[in-house]
C-alpha cells in the first residue's frame, strides 16, 4: 500500500471513530484479512496483505501489556514474585477472566501466565494498574508511548486488556513489530508464551494458543477475538535457525484464521529456503491429576504450578482448537519458580532461542475474552 493510500485509510478510520462505535466497527474491515510475515532476525517482510489497515487489536493488546511488564522486571521496578492488589475495577472486567476478587492479590508472574494462557482480562487490568501506579488509563498512555518508541505508528491503546474501545487501534504490521521486539528485546521471558498451562489456586488454566503443538516449530505468541475485531492471531515459529513472525487479523472464524496462519508460515519458510516438515500427529488431551506422577512441580508457596498438558475442551469464543502439545517440554528454573519452555529441538540441557541474534540458556530438570 502506498504512503498516500495509508494516509487515506488512516484518515477514514479516524473519522469513523469520531462518529461512533458503529462506524468504527465498519472501519475494521471484518472478513477482509490483514496479514504479514516477518523474518524475526532481520525484520524483513517476507509476505504481506493489507498490513497497514487500522484495526481493533482485541486481546493482542496484551502483547504490549506483557512487553511493559517484562521491561519493568528487567529494570528492577518490579519482581516476578511481587504481589499485586486486585481492585474493584480489575475484578469487574468481562470474561475471559480468572475470576479475581476485589481485595485479593496475585503475583506479577501469575498475571503473566494468566495473560499468555487464558488471556484473562481481570489479570491484565490488575497488571496494568500496578505498572501504571494504580491507574489503568495512565498505563494505557504508557503503552501508546512505548508503541511510538518502537515504531508502531498506527497504534493507540486505551486499556491493558483489549476489551472493546473505539479508539484502541493497531495494524498487522505494528503487531509484527511488537512481537519481534518481545522476542529480541526480552528473549529471557519468551518461554512464557509456550507454557501449556498453569494452576491457579487449585484450578487448571490451559493455554488457548491453537498453534502450539499443531504447527511444527511454533512456540507462541497470542490469540485475540471480539465481534468487531474478528479472529486475530500472532504466531512465531522457528525451523533450521530461521524464525518467522506471522500476524493474521480480521478472519471470519478461528479455523480460517489458523489455516491462513499455517499457509502464511509455510510459504514464508519456503521463501526462506527451509524444507517443509511433517505435521505432528494429533492425540487426545488428558489432564494430569493432582498427586499423579506426571503433575508439574508446585510453584513455590504462591499456589501456582504448571499443567503438564493442555485442557480440553475450551470455549469457542476463546479458541476453537485445542491442539496436542509436543512431548518436548522442558521445565526451566529462572529464579522465580518453574516455568515451561517448548521447542521441537529441545533434547539437551541447554535451551536455545534460535535466530534472535542472541541465545538464552538455562539448565533443566528432567520431565517431560475472549482470547
Amino acid at each position: 500500500m502506498s504512503r498516500l493510500s495509508r494516509l487515506k485509510v488512516t484518515a477514514t478510520v479516524g473519522l469513523c471513530v469520531g462518529l461512533g462505535g458503529m462506524h468504527a466497527a465498519r472501519a475494521q474491515y471484518v472478513g477482509q484479512v490483514s496479514a504479514i510475515v516477518l523474518d524475526a532476525r532481520t525484520g524483513a517482510v517476507v509476505s504481506q496483505q493489507d498490513p497497514d489497515l487500522r484495526r481493533y487489536p482485541a486481546s493482542l493488546t496484551k502483547l504490549m501489556t506483557l512487553y511493559l511488564a517484562f521491561k519493568a522486571v528487567r529494570t528492577g521496578q518490579v519482581t516476578l514474585d511481587q504481589p499485586m492488589p486486585v481492585s474493584v475495577h480489575a475484578a469487574s472486567m468481562e470474561p475471559s477472566k480468572l475470576g479475581l476478587r476485589p481485595g485479593s492479590t496475585l503475583t506479577v508472574e501469575q498475571a503473566v501466565l494468566a495473560l499468555v494462557t487464558k488471556s484473562a482480562n481481570d489479570a491484565a487490568c490488575a497488571l496494568g494498574e500496578f505498572l501504571g501506579g494504580g491507574d489503568e488509563t495512565r498505563f494505557a498512555a504508557m503503552m501508546t508511548r512505548e508503541a511510538g518508541r518502537l515504531g508502531m505508528y498506527d497504534t493507540v491503546f486505551r486499556n491493558a486488556s483489549g476489551l472493546p474501545n473505539p479508539e484502541q487501534m493497531t495494524s498487522a504490521r505494528d503487531l509484527a513489530v511488537l512481537a519481534r521486539h518481545l522476542i529480541v528485546d526480552y528473549g529471557e521471558y519468551y518461554h512464557y508464551f509456550a507454557v501449556p498451562g498453569f494452576y491457579f489456586h487449585g484450578h487448571e488454566v490451559p493455554n488457548h494458543d491453537p498453534m502450539l503443538g499443531a504447527y511444527p516449530g511454533a512456540d507462541g505468541l497470542k490469540t485475540g477475538y471480539t465481534a468487531v475485531a474478528g479472529h486475530n492471531l500472532v504466531t512465531s515459529a522457528v525451523r533450521d535457525n530461521v524464525r518467522l513472525i506471522g500476524v493474521v487479523m480480521g478472519a471470519k472464524s478461528n479455523n480460517r484464521r489458523n489455516a491462513t496462519m499455517t499457509a502464511l508460515l509455510d510459504g514464508g519458510f519456503e521463501a526462506e529456503g527451509v524444507a517443509p516438515v511433517a505435521r505432528p500427529a494429533m492425540r487426545p488431551l488428558l489432564l494430569a491429576r493432582a498427586g499423579g506422577g506426571t503433575m508439574a512441580a508446585r510453584h513455590g508457596a504462591r499456589n501456582v504450578h504448571l499443567a503438564s498438558m493442555r485442557l480440553n475442551p475450551v470455549q469457542p469464543d476463546e479458541v476453537a482448537d485445542a491442539s496436542a502439545i509436543p512431548a518436548s517440554y522442558t521445565r526451566l528454573r529462572r529464579g522465580h519458580g518453574t516455568v515451561v519452555h517448548v521447542h521441537p529441538a529441545v533434547v539437551h540441557a541447554r535451551v536455545h532461542l534460535v535466530g534472535m541474534g542472541h541465545v538464552a540458556h538455562a539448565t533443566h530438570t528432567h520431565a517431560k475474552a475472549r482470547s
